[in-house]
């Protein structure tokens, strides 16, 4: 077969965005004051959404980061890995030499010895990083590939077949705005280097209409100084509006891709985003709603929100993706706050009378909490379980669980609450 010369301008046009501009931009200095954390593959998440919160973790792990870039994600797994004493081996796979130099030093400021690092392209994932992995992580990858099918195929045939996926792939309707600017540029860059064209992008930026879908998208703001008079920096303006292969993904495309690799989603992260009741007030249309299939569902959630900028799902292979997830059902179950003080959100509750403010990418929403939950918000720790949660109330086993149920579902829908069994 005779190789697509497109395509392979295209290949060394993202390796030398990579090489010039590593993505994201981070300094391995900052490692000796925080971790980067967030999802996929955040250890606790990975536990309760791919291995039923039950995964033996004195047993071996290994995990791939396909396109690990400056190394955010398998940092944070490594580290967390390391921290529970977990025998592991990260492997980090990517095609920039410069993004891979920033990921071996962030793990060299932190002493992290199960860390691997392979350079190579993903679809040459069998030779260059065979696996079984028991853990897949593809982040802000898929949608860069020539072939997203076939990058993903290749991911899924390293997979343990008990083992599971984090992705996160682009959104349709949150990056209202980002391809016509992109076109834009396209048009106006002529034979630019990279430097040139990102001064074109911040001059263009400075010089849009403000009827323009970009300036008018309130939801997306990589574009944006965090902080007056900074500027952007350029690897991050390279990547949204510069980047020589890039698509976005709806719901149902999303889920044609996993399909086609074996694999269907166990949770979108966060799960209350992709609920429609999240959006609907009207208890009819909520009832049309709730009368569809999940993939159905998923898919109205985005189309009522609009501004889903990223999907972030956990997937297993299709066979067992329905099992995979923890659930509430038994007394040994350990909840887990994931990220936050359940003292100072039964207090914020309390303070509410029984509403929860949330946000979800920008929409605020007041959800309600159930009487009782701000007395059991703050002796969830970690180590009661459910058993011992119910005691620790006064209550008997069923009024408790009636009440933990409808608080579980609220604070898991916001990815705030993991189970481990």
């Amino acid at each position: 077969m005779t190789e697509d010369p497109g395509a392979a301008r295209r290949d060394a046009a993202v390796r030398a965005q990579y090489e010039a501009y590593p993505y994201p931009p981070r300094d391995p200095q900052d490692e000796r004051r925080r971790l980067i954390t967030g999802s996929p593959s955040n250890l606790p998440e990975v536990d309760h959404y791919l291995f039923g919160g039950a995964r033996d973790w004195r047993q071996p792990f290994r995990a791939l980061f396909a396109g690990g870039g400056t190394g955010d994600g398998c940092i944070m797994l490594a580290q967390q890995l390391a921290d529970r004493g977990v025998p592991a081996e990260v492997v980090h796979l990517d095609i920039s030499a410069a993004s891979q130099a920033v990921a071996r030093a962030r793990s060299e400021v932190r002493g992290l010895a199960n860390l691997r690092f392979v350079q190579g392209p993903l679809h040459d994932v069998a030779d260059l990083a065979p696996g079984p992995y028991d853990y897949v992580d593809c982040c802000g990858v898929l949608h860069h590939l020539e072939d997203p099918p076939a990058g993903l195929a290749a991911l899924r045939a390293q997979l343990a077949p008990d083992g599971g996926m984090g992705l996160m792939v682009y959104g349709v309707l949150g990056r209202t705005g980002v391809y016509p600017v992109q076109a834009a540029l396209r048009s106006l860059a002529g034979d630019d280097d990279l430097p040139a064209r990102v001064a074109l992008a911040r001059r263009l930026l400075g010089d849009l209409p403000d009827s323009n879908w970009l300036r008018r998208n309130p939801f997306l703001n990589d574009h944006l100084p965090e902080a007056q008079g900074e500027e952007v920096p350029a690897g991050k303006l390279f990547d949204l509006l510069l980047h020589p292969r890039d698509r976005a993904y709806d719901v149902p495309q999303l889920l044609e891709l996993l399909s086609g690799a074996g694999l269907a989603p166990v949770e979108f992260i966060v799960p209350m985003q992709y609920r429609p009741e999240a959006y609907l007030q009207d208890g009819g249309l909520i009832g049309r709603a709730a009368a569809l299939s999940q993939a159905e569902r998923w898919a109205l959630a985005e189309n009522l929100a609009g501004n889903i900028r990223v999907h972030v799902v956990y997937a297993a292979p299709a066979e067992r993706a329905a099992e995979a997830a923890a659930r509430p059902g038994r007394p040994t179950v350990r909840p887990l706050p994931n990220g936050i003080d359940m003292a100072a959100l039964a207090r914020a509750v309390a303070r509410g009378k029984g509403m929860f403010k949330a946000d979800l990418s920008g929409l605020p929403l007041s959800l309600p909490l159930p009487a009782g939950a701000e007395r059991l918000l703050p002796l969830i720790d970690g180590r009661r379980d459910l058993n011992q949660l119910a005691a620790a109330m006064g209550m008997d086993w069923f009024t408790f669980k009636a009440l933990f149920d409808k608080v579980y579902r609220v604070l898991n829908g916001l990815n705030l609450l993991l189970l481990r069994g």
